[in-house]
């Protein structure tokens, strides 16, 4: 079963156990076993793992992992060091550089930001090799979108940064009366020019984090 290491453990055990997820539970075994499937199945949960409920400040929220061999490893955009940073993510370091002056790192394992409070929760949370959204309504959604609807109950807020289509239909889980929703174009190649460039989601989620009594997250990559 399920052993995240921390408060989400509690907090989705009753999600667990739902007919839901013993389904895609079952669909994912079978899946595993027949198939090449990322990320490895130990890393399926690295986001929930790297930033447990309570330290969770902002939640960047992706769609599926990545489809090739060696990049998955259970962040959204996130890449193991070593691997060639994907074009969507050499936006976001460019963003991010323009915003706040972080140095665009050398590499883009993100594990850094989740430590320092980023949950990178993509929507669906494995893929087949070479085919995206593959595992997409098999349950995960169901599951995410409940992970993002508890975030929304916190009291103490959270930033929201919502790139593309698919992450900007979770707005409708976010109450923006307490949170602070970011909205941009996907950062990939294809759809960055569509209004991804100079939406300061860095430095913005940093103002609103310390308007609430909150220390700013460390963007910087090491």
């Amino acid at each position: 079963m399920v052993n995240i290491g921390n408060s989400w453990d509690n907090i989705l055990k009753d999600e667990f156990e739902k007919e839901y997820y013993q389904e895609l539970r079952r669909f994912l075994i079978t899946e595993y076993r027949t198939r090449q499937i990322y990320p490895d199945m130990y890393d399926i949960f690295n986001a929930l793992r790297y930033t447990s409920y309570e330290d969770v400040k902002a939640v960047i929220i992706g769609q599926d992992p990545y489809h090739q061999p060696g990049q998955a490893h259970g962040l959204c955009f996130s890449v193991k060091k070593g691997v060639r940073v994907p074009p969507s993510l050499v936006n976001i370091f460019r963003e991010l550089n323009q915003d706040t002056g972080a140095d665009i790192p050398e590499h883009g394992c993100l594990t850094d930001w989740a430590r320092s409070g980023v949950l990178l929760l993509n929507t669906i949370l494995t893929v087949r090799r070479g085919s995206p959204l593959s595992h997409a309504n098999m349950g995960w959604e169901i599951l995410t979108d409940r992970i993002i609807s508890l975030l929304n109950e916190r009291e103490k807020p959270v930033v929201f940064i919502l790139w593309g289509a698919n992450a900007k239909a979770k707005k409708k889980l976010i109450t923006e009366s307490r949170h602070l929703v970011l909205e941009g174009a996907h950062p990939s190649p294809l759809g960055a020019h569509r209004g991804f460039w100079n939406g300061r989601y860095f430095s913005k989620t940093n103002e609103f984090l310390e308007k609430n009594g909150m220390k700013g997250i460390d963007w910087e990559i090491r």
